[in-house]
């Protein structure tokens, strides 16, 4: 029983150590973690949307990162130390290892099938997206392709893709 009443103790204290020990139960899990590496952002967002790394699992960002060379068409290459600080950034933070509700449900998603490299072929992306016309998206040129998060989730950057908060350029808020 004293047990019990120490812990009890403990968890309803305030100081400032219990607080950051306890802030990973307190923080928001909704959506998805945003990036906060800037180093990331200026690397990989200069060129396209800086994706959260939760949106692929580890298995994909490794191919990526080691593929640098040939990125999607593209040559990304880095210098060793950033390569390292971007991939320790992108693994640490991957799908499957992220307390945030959407990467949990990506992860579920996919099941035991292949881990495609593009999000947009991750299977809880092709359900959430398999709705929208072709006109909406890919022929739309205020959005042009679904990896254009930020076109229709005006809070993608903040990790938020509420599908209740979805505006497609020229068409409006989306209803399913």
């Amino acid at each position: 029983m004293s047990l019990l009443s120490i812990t009890g103790v403990a968890l309803s204290s305030n100081d400032e150590s219990n607080n950051a020990l306890f802030s990973w139960f307190k923080k928001t899990k909704t959506g998805i973690d945003p990036v906060e590496s800037q180093r990331y952002i200026e690397e990989c967002g200069s060129c396209h949307f800086p994706y959260q790394p939760g949106l692929l699992p580890a298995t994909s960002w490794e191919t990526i990162t080691n593929n640098l060379d040939d990125h999607f068409g593209e040559n990304a290459e880095l210098s060793e130390s950033d390569l390292n600080t971007l991939r320790n950034f992108l693994l640490n933070n991957a799908a499957g290892r992220s307390n945030y509700g959407l990467p949990n449900k990506i992860m579920a998603a996919q099941g035991d099938r292949p881990l495609p490299l593009r999000i947009t072929e991750m299977r809880y992306f092709l359900h959430e997206h398999s709705e929208l016309p072709q006109r909406m998206v890919q022929d739309n040129p205020k959005v042009k392709s679904f990896s254009n998060c930020d076109s229709c989730h005006q809070s993608a950057k903040q990790g938020l893709y509420d599908e209740h908060d979805v505006t497609i350029p020229g068409f409006g808020h989306w209803d399913d």
